[in-house]
């Protein structure tokens, strides 16, 4: 054997290595692209009905046309409370969870319902 053809099997093997790599990512990226097509009906589903209590009692107010301000005025909590309650970061206590279902002119088990992980079974 000559001197090339031996510096030139390494060479071979590495970028023999490398197309067998990149097959393997492009049949992965395949894959993750078939499934994610796949779930788009479950996708919406969820977004629809899964949702933070959050986005509950944002909803509930914009639709009622209120404001953080009134909302936070009309239960003698601040403005910064709602906001929290909306954001996530804080929950409303379950007299003030009553207070904003009577508010919005809906049943306080509505507002639990429309979140994720209470009273869908999720």
């Amino acid at each position: 054997m000559e001197m090339a053809s031996i510096v030139m099997i390494p060479a071979l093997l590495f970028t023999l290595a490398l197309l067998a790599g990149g097959v393997y990512l492009f049949v992965l990226i395949v894959r993750a692209l078939r499934k994610y097509i796949r779930s788009g009906e479950a996708r919406r589903e969820k977004a629809e009905t899964c949702r933070s209590l959050g986005e509950a009692i944002r909803t509930h107010r914009m639709r009622c046309q209120m404001t953080q301000e009134f909302v936070a005025e009309a239960l003698g909590v601040s403005r910064q409370a709602v906001s929290r309650w909306e954001t996530g970061t804080a929950d409303p206590s379950t007299s003030n969870l009553i207070a904003l279902a009577k508010l919005f002119g809906v049943p306080a088990e509505d507002l639990l319902r429309q979140t994720r992980g209470e009273g869908t079974g999720a």
